[in-house]
């Protein structure tokens, strides 16, 4: 297709070949490089998928209806927006693209993953060695979950590195999800020690449906998708100098790794639960080793 003015609009289509070059010239003088570029970008590609699909009125509105949903839907607890960014693998593409563009720079530290939206910022501190399960459930399979984070450069232990966590129940639900959950339920924030070591008790991951209550689930039901996640555990890993690791880890057994409904998951991030003896809290092992990149103070 010929372009006019940078447009991708054909000289000989049915639409105004310049409307989308107006708008993008719109932009003014203060707008940083890095706006005007990415926004530029946007309205340049959503003008042509517009034009494309020959896109109704109604057909807009039902898309802006879906966003409003969101927004009224999403809060501290909750992110619908990015719960429909995930269905349609927009988050786990720039994830594959942050991590792509670490490995070239030699900075491949544990592997990324999509945040997800039921991530709280105020889960409690907790010590080594305690329990993220406040609600013990009869079918919940205990797990001792441990390892020792490292310096990518290095390969020394790091100390005082926090690691979040956090994970459904085995009814597939998330605390903020479930009244009958006590607050911040299966999640924590444990400190790693002088051995760069961090240890606590949670479940054995299940899997679970993407929530059918909003526009997430909606869009799901309409392209005629399943809903459902592999069994998995979030995790967050910060220190300062370091750069953060956002990811999840998924059970090997788990029949849902190969047709994730959000596209999240990697080879990488798939663990084995094992067996354990010796430790009347917990019936699984899970040992996982953590890498972080330093923040290169150069650049």
């Amino acid at each position: 297709m010929s372009s006019t003015n940078g447009n991708s609009v054909g000289a000989d289509s049915r639409f105004d070949p310049n409307f989308t070059q107006h708008v993008i010239d719109a932009t003014g003088p203060k707008a940083s490089p890095r706006m005007r570029k990415v926004i530029g970008s946007l309205i340049k590609h959503i003008h042509d998928f517009a034009r494309e699909n020959e896109l109704t009125v109604e057909e807009w509105m039902a898309g802006v209806n879906m966003m409003n949903w969101a927004g009224k839907m999403s809060d501290e607890k909750r992110n619908e927006g990015q719960l429909i960014c995930d269905v349609l693998g927009l988050e786990s593409l720039v994830d594959e693209i942050t991590f792509k563009l670490a490995s070239e720079t030699n900075d491949l530290a544990t592997a990324s993953a999509i945040l997800g939206p039921f991530w709280r910022h105020d889960a409690p501190e907790l010590a080594n060695e305690s329990t993220i399960i406040q609600n013990p459930v009869e079918d919940g399979e205990v797990t001792y979950m441990h390892g020792v984070v490292r310096d990518l450069k290095t390969n020394e232990p790091v100390s005082n590195v926090t690691v979040d966590v956090w994970q459904a129940s085995t009814n597939g639900l998330y605390e903020q999800q479930d009244k009958d959950q006590a607050d911040c339920n299966l999640r924590g924030k444990f400190t790693t020690d002088a051995n760069g070591r961090y240890a606590f008790y949670c479940l054995r991951p299940t899997p679970y449906p993407v929530p059918n209550d909003g526009p997430a689930g909606k869009l799901l039901e309409l392209l005629d998708r399943h809903p459902y996640r592999p069994a998995h555990i979030h995790l967050i890993v910060t220190k300062e100098g370091y750069k953060p690791v956002t990811t999840q880890i998924f059970d090997s057994k788990d029949k849902y790794l190969e047709n994730d409904s959000v596209f999240a998951v990697k080879d990488q991030l798939v663990v084995e639960f094992k067996p354990v003896k010796g430790n009347p809290k917990a019936t699984l092992d899970l040992e996982y080793p953590i890498v972080i990149a330093p923040v290169d103070k150069s650049t």
